[in-house]
């Protein structure tokens, strides 16, 4: 069974997002550690699917955020102008003159190199966004007055804080009584939940959110740490390549979740921090669809491929494509973006469609 999406011409927006979106420090070719300057880019979970469906895919899209009214807010928000996402739903927050109350979140992202991985360092405390609340957004103003087709938020933004897992369910139940496709990735990062009590806190938050939940996105090791979900045969030995794994799993969470309409996954082996093997699973009517495995990948920033992934699967969703084609505009678009710096895609919509038809890399002159 097809999912149900709105007309495009019954919403103002094709997709919205709620999270966070941070300012991103890059320290190039070196280490943060080591760094004297820092190349600055804007990124986060959620925002980066919207910005990739707005620039890569031309459609229109919002986000959902807080953000500090200061110098460094401002930045952001001329990053995020950029990137052609609407800004028209950020709450902005007056500064108390030393980020005290709130502040705009930090993020330090090293690509990594060969045996040696990325590593991204956190500064993100009391930001604005992880105090959003219950309450705090007009639901109403953005699902029913504006209509939007597809809502999307992750796992990054629920483990922020308390009030941004309630602020989630809040929103998935608003988009729900409106008609509005949800979808949710998983997203789970160990350094976010540390605080907030653990995997143990994460998979109360995540199953809770799951059953709001129409498009779940996550990989293995997300479905098992979010959700709590162990499959016989199942451990770190064993490839998070193999379909075959993916498929026991969502055999069992679609049991536990019949409001699942679709589940993805992006299939990666990391052989190096610059080589890897990608491929993704889609499953979705019943049926699964598997993107072609593209082995040996060389990656120049791994950061927000899986985030691209996301955006090219809902663009394939929301243009009426096939599930097969939904599958393989996620695996293509995600692959792309690894080979660009900065958390977001520079794809465009030909190239995409280009890599799905496995057109090489002779220069385009």
């Amino acid at each position: 069974m097809a999912i149900q999406i709105k007309p495009q011409d019954q919403c103002r927006w094709d997709a919205a997002a709620l999270g966070e979106v941070m300012v991103r420090l890059d320290p190039g070719d070196v280490r943060i550690r080591t760094a004297r300057t820092f190349r600055v880019w804007e990124g986060g979970g959620e925002y980066n699917v919207m910005r990739g469906l707005r620039r890569c895919f031309g459609l229109r899209t919002t986000v959902v955020t807080s953000i500090v009214d200061n110098e460094i807010g401002r930045l952001l928000e001329d990053l995020m102008l950029q990137g052609g996402v609407d800004l028209s739903h950020i709450a902005w927050v007056p500064f108390d003159g030393i980020g005290g109350a709130a502040r705009v979140g930090l993020n330090f992202t090293e690509r990594g190199f060969g045996i040696r991985g990325a590593v991204g360092c956190s500064d993100r405390a009391r930001s604005a966004a992880s105090q959003l609340k219950p309450g705090d957004v007009d639901w109403k103003r953005l699902f029913h007055d504006e209509g939007v087709r597809w809502f999307h938020c992750g796992g990054i933004f629920a483990a922020l804080s308390a009030s941004t897992a309630d602020i989630t369910i809040e929103a998935m139940q608003a988009a729900r009584d409106a008609g509005t496709v949800v979808s949710y990735d998983l997203n789970f990062r160990p350094s976010l939940w540390k605080s907030q009590g653990g995997t143990a806190r994460a998979m109360e938050v995540n199953r809770r959110i799951a059953s709001l939940v129409d498009v779940m996105i996550g990989n293995e090791e997300d479905f098992t740490a979010a959700l709590g979900f162990q499959v016989p045969g199942m451990d770190e030995h064993i490839s998070k390549l193999d379909p075959a794994n993916f498929k026991k799993m969502i055999a069992e969470v679609c049991r536990m979740y019949p409001n699942f309409q679709a589940v993805a996954t992006t299939l990666r082996n990391a052989k190096t921090a610059t080589l890897n093997d990608w491929g993704a699973v889609l499953w979705t009517g019943g049926q699964f669809h598997e993107a072609p495995l593209r082995e040996n990948l060389e990656i120049y920033d791994r950061v927000g491929g899986g985030d691209s992934f996301a955006s090219g699967l809902i663009y394939g969703f929301l243009a009426g494509k096939s599930a097969q084609e939904a599958v393989n505009y996620g695996a293509a678009h995600g692959a792309l973006a690894m080979t660009t710096p900065g958390d977001t895609t520079m794809a465009s919509l030909k190239e995409v469609e280009s890599a799905m038809k496995g057109k090489g890399a002779r220069v385009v002159r």
